[in-house]
């Protein structure tokens, strides 16, 4: 079977979930496009927003759709690491230690406000988000796969929170916000939501089987050398903008790699354009990067430095 007709399967499959996911989150076709971006290319979703627009929602209907184990975690103060991680405890019906783990073995976990928790906490994620793996009392945990973090957390409300450092930060592939609904979208939520939640009647249309194939299967799109060298240009004019304090990493060079890739799929391409990188950019790399205090005091954000960005580095034109 050709890759092209591979990926065509792939993104018939992606657009079913997408769909799925469509009939719960009403008027947010990008925010459920950059949710399935994430989980083709292998990401983990930071969803940022104002309450009450659907962050956990969203996260739930994506969950729901794919028939895998599912993990919630509300953050609050007081969890501990191993609250999320797991622990080892003594058994003694068998005389010896036991791992009992956590809820980041699961598939799809959603961590509900992340930035509620101690920097303790947040840090115990690193590793898992990263490498896919936990280490417990020496032990090494590996992950299943797929393997997807979605987590929430409301920028405007700080007391009681704790801001998630740049390490952390870099470990998710997206940031997307969702967002007010238009008038259309509102009306039509009240219609479908005002009765009961739409969730409860949430079917899954894929399996974690399923899920891997596709992910294993994005990564033969193609990526032309002009476009290879399009994409590093992009990620390293970040870090020589002139307000641009600490630029993308090369962790998210390849993370852009990996989502254009995965938007090509669901745009029904098997090789990746530089559309892909300009339509990805403005989600991946701006909650990677930190402003000069002069640039923050003259109200300039992450979002207009990439815009700079995307706007001085020419694009391949064959």
């Amino acid at each position: 079977m050709t890759t092209a007709t591979t990926l065509g399967k792939v993104a018939k499959l992606a657009h079913a979930i997408e769909d799925n996911v469509a009939t719960v989150i009403r008027g947010k076709p990008d925010a459920v496009r950059l949710a399935m971006v994430g989980l083709l290319a292998e990401g983990h979703l930071l969803i940022e927003d104002v309450p009450g627009v659907g962050k956990t929602l969203l996260a739930k209907s994506l969950a729901r759709s794919i028939d895998c184990s599912v993990q919630r975690v509300q953050f609050t103060p007081d969890l501990l690491p191993s609250d999320v991680t797991g622990v080892t405890v003594y058994s003694p019906d068998t005389g010896e230690f036991e791992f009992k783990p956590g809820p980041i073995f699961a598939n799809v976990v959603i961590g509900d406000e992340i930035n509620r928790a101690g920097p303790k906490t947040q840090s115990a994620m690193l590793e898992a988000m990263e490498e896919r793996t936990v280490t417990i009392d020496g032990t090494t945990h590996e992950l299943g796969s797929p393997f997807l973090v979605m987590a929430t957390q409301n920028p405007i409300e700080l007391e009681g929170t704790y801001p998630l450092p740049e390490a952390q930060r870099d470990r998710f592939l997206l940031r997307l916000a969702l967002g007010y609904p238009d008038l259309d979208a509102e009306l039509d939520i009240l219609r479908t939501h005002g009765r009961g939640s739409t969730l409860d009647q949430l079917r899954p249309v894929a399996d974690a089987s399923q899920v891997s194939q596709m992910i294993r299967a994005v990564r033969d799109a193609h990526v032309s050398e002009a476009v290879e060298h399009y994409l590093v240009a992009v990620c390293r004019a970040t870090r020589e903008h002139g307000e641009v304090e600490l630029g993308a990493s090369p962790r998210g060079t390849l993370g852009l790699l990996r989502a254009t890739r995965a938007n090509a799929v669901l745009e029904g391409r098997d090789f990746v354009v530089p559309d892909d990188i300009k339509a990805i950019a403005p989600h991946l790399l701006p909650h990677r990067l930190i402003m000069r205090p002069e640039a923050q005091l003259a109200g300039r954000t992450p979002e207009e430095a990439v815009a700079d960005v995307l706007a001085g580095v020419p694009a391949p034109t064959e």
